[in-house]
C-alpha cells in the first residue's frame, strides 16, 4: 500500500505544476489590465499606475513572476486579492463549504439515481426500459447546464412556485456561520425552519448540477455490469440457482464497481466546472461564482490561486478514488 502511494503522489507532482502554469498563464492571455480596473473609472496618473505595477510585481520578467508564484505556492502563499487585499486562501475557504455541500448533494443524488437506473438498464438489457433509461441519459447528457438550470427555474420556481429562485437560504434566517456548511449549521442552531429552508433552497441547484453526473454514472455503470455479466462466473451462479440479489448484487456488481469507482471520481472535477455555471445561475455564494467574478475583474491573484487550490482537491480526491481500488480488489495494489 505504502508504495502504490507513493507512485501515485509521484505522478501528481508534474500534474501540479502544469496546473500551476496553466493557471499562471490563462489569465494572463485574457485582454485587459487589473491596474487599470482597480484604478476604476476615476482613472490614475502615470506615475501611480507604475507605483501599483510594482507594489503588484507585474513590473517583473514573466519567468520571474512565474518563479515567485511557485514560491509563494509552495510556502502556502497563494497571493493577496487585487480587489479585496485578502489572502487568496483565507477567500477560498470562506466560499469553499458552500461548494462542497452543493457538489456532494449533486453527486449523492447523481449516484442514488444514476447506479440502480445502470444496473436495472443491464439487468434489462434491449428491452423498452433499458433503451428509455439510455435515452433520458443521453438527453440529461447533451443538456447544457445553464439552459437546463434555466428552464427548471422557469418551471418548479416561477410557474409551480415550489422552489426558491436563489440563495443558500431564505433571509427571514440569520444562521451563524460554525462551519461553513449551512446545512449543518442551521441544524445548530435554534431557529425553527432554518434546516429546512437551507434544503429546500439546495435541492433545485443540486438538480442541476447532478445532471450530467448522473447520465454518465448510468451509462458506464451499465456498460461495466454487462462487461461482467458475461463472464464464466456469472453464468455459473446462475447455474448453481443463486438469487437475483447475490448474482447482480454480490457477484456481478462488486466486479463493475472498479470502473463505477472510477467514473464518480472523474465526476469531481465535472462537477466543479459544472458549478461554476450552476453557482452563477442560482447566485450560490460558492467558489464557481467568485471565480467567475474574479475573471471579469482581472483579478490575476485570485484566479490563479482558485484555480490551483481547485486542481489540489480534483488530485486530493482523484488519489482517494486510486486507493479505493484497493479496498474493492486488493489484487490491484501489486500490479501498479
Amino acid at each position: 500500500m505504502l508504495s502504490f502511494l507513493l507512485n501515485r503522489l509521484a505522478v501528481l507532482v508534474p500534474v501540479f505544476f502544469g496546473v500551476t502554469l496553466l493557471a499562471f498563464g490563462f489569465i494572463r492571455i485574457l485582454p485587459g489590465d487589473p491596474v487599470e480596473t482597480l484604478a476604476g473609472e476615476r482613472g490614475m496618473s502615470a506615475e501611480q499606475y507604475n507605483i501599483i505595477m510594482t507594489q503588484l510585481g507585474f513590473d517583473k520578467p514573466i519567468w520571474e513572476q512565474y518563479f515567485d508564484y511557485i514560491v509563494g505556492i509552495l510556502q502556502g502563499d497563494f497571493g493577496t486579492s487585487v480587489l479585496t487585499n485578502r489572502p487568496v486562501i483565507d477567500e477560498f475557504m470562506e466560499l469553499f463549504p458552500a461548494t462542497v455541500e452543493l457538489g456532494l448533494c449533486a453527486i449523492i443524488f447523481a449516484i442514488v439515481v444514476g447506479l440502480p437506473a445502470g444496473i436495472f438498464a443491464a439487468v434489462k438489457r434491449r428491452t423498452f426500459y433499458d433503451q428509455g433509461i439510455m435515452g433520458v441519459s443521453l438527453i440529461g447528457y447533451s443538456m447544457p447546464i445553464f439552459w437546463w438550470g434555466l428552464l427548471l427555474i422557469i418551471l418548479f420556481s416561477n410557474i409551480l412556485g415550489m422552489t426558491p429562485v436563489s440563495g443558500r437560504i431564505s433571509f427571514f434566517y440569520d444562521v451563524d456561520t460554525v462551519t461553513g456548511f449551512l446545512l449543518i449549521d442551521s441544524l445548530l442552531s435554534d431557529e425553527d425552519g432554518a434546516f429546512w429552508s437551507a434544503l429546500h433552497h439546495l435541492v433545485l441547484p443540486s438538480i442541476v448540477l447532478g445532471t450530467i453526473p448522473l447520465a454518465i454514472i448510468a451509462r458506464q455503470t451499465r456498460s461495466a455490469m454487462l462487461e461482467v455479466l458475461s463472464e464464466d462466473y456469472v453464468r455459473t451462479a446462475r447455474a448453481k440457482g443463486l438469487g437475483p440479489l447475490r448474482i447482480y448484487g454480490l457477484h456481478a456488481l462488486r466486479n463493475a464497481m472498479i470502473t463505477v469507482v472510477t467514473v464518480i471520481g472523474l465526476q469531481v472535477g465535472v462537477l466543479l466546472a459544472g458549478a461554476i455555471l450552476t453557482e452563477t445561475i442560482f447566485s450560490w455564494p460558492g467558489i464557481g461564482k467568485w471565480i467567475i467574478f474574479s475573471v471579469f475583474s482581472r483579478d490575476y491573484f485570485a484566479v490563479q490561486g482558485g484555480l490551483v487550490l481547485i486542481a489540489m482537491c480534483v488530485m486530493a480526491v482523484n488519489l482517494v478514488v486510486d486507493l479505493t481500488y484497493g479496498l474493492i480488489n486488493p489484487r490491484i495494489l501489486h500490479t501498479r
